[in-house]
């Protein structure tokens, strides 16, 4: 249901290839089943409660009105429960609140970049740093977008594939302060002293 702190909503796509991306991305958004959380079969389950509900809906709406496209989905999936059908933007911009805001819904914001110098720009200039993710078959391409990404977790062609209990897992900027697992983790139950002396001379 798209309630996952480091979703990744927010896909910059590389211009070559950006319609085939959208199409295949509605393709995967209305295939996936919304329902029931309790079916094994069920991928999109209901939002957790009427105020995110509402929220989403709103933000959605806001795509609309800011000059998004609305590729699929866009509205309520029933008249029972918090359900809001699978949803996908094209033609996004960055300046536009479905692409600045966290939404934490099933909404996709698709957006075009022409070369990587562009997209790390476009991709750091935002208020939060949790994680990101790049897909390419150039590995230097990849380690050079990594090392330049303002977020705490960057996976290489995989996405929210752990790492591990090693792993330290935390943001940048306004996605939070410290890390969670690894020595990294034990550092935030650990209190530091300093203790400072002076040393008296032996005939003082």
């Amino acid at each position: 249901m798209g309630q996952v702190c480091c979703a990744g909503s927010r896909t910059y796509v590389q211009e070559g290839i950006y319609d085939e991306f959208v199409k295949k991305s509605v393709d995967r958004a209305k295939s996936r089943k919304i329902g029931n959380p309790f079916d094994l079969d069920t991928e999109s389950g209901p939002q957790i409660d009427e105020e995110q509900y509402k929220k989403i809906l709103a933000l959605i709406e806001s795509g609309k009105t800011d000059g998004a496209k609305l590729e699929c989905g866009g509205g309520v999936h029933d008249d029972k429960g918090y359900f809001i059908q699978n949803t996908v933007f094209s033609n996004v911009s960055d300046d536009m609140r479905i692409a600045k805001e966290e939404i934490f819904g099933p909404v996709q914001q698709i957006i075009k970049f022409k070369d990587i110098n562009e997209v790390i720009k476009r991709a750091n200039k935002t208020t939060y740093g949790l994680a990101s993710g790049v897909f390419t078959k150039d590995i230097d391409k990849a380690l050079t977008i990594a090392n330049a990404m303002q977020a705490g977790t960057v996976w290489i062609n995989t996405y929210m594939n752990g790492g591990g209990p090693h792993a330290p897992f935390g943001g940048f900027k306004m996605s939070g302060v410290g890390r969670e697992q690894g020595s990294y983790g034990i550092e935030e139950y650990i209190q530091v002293k300093t203790v400072i002396a002076k040393i008296p001379q032996k005939n003082s």
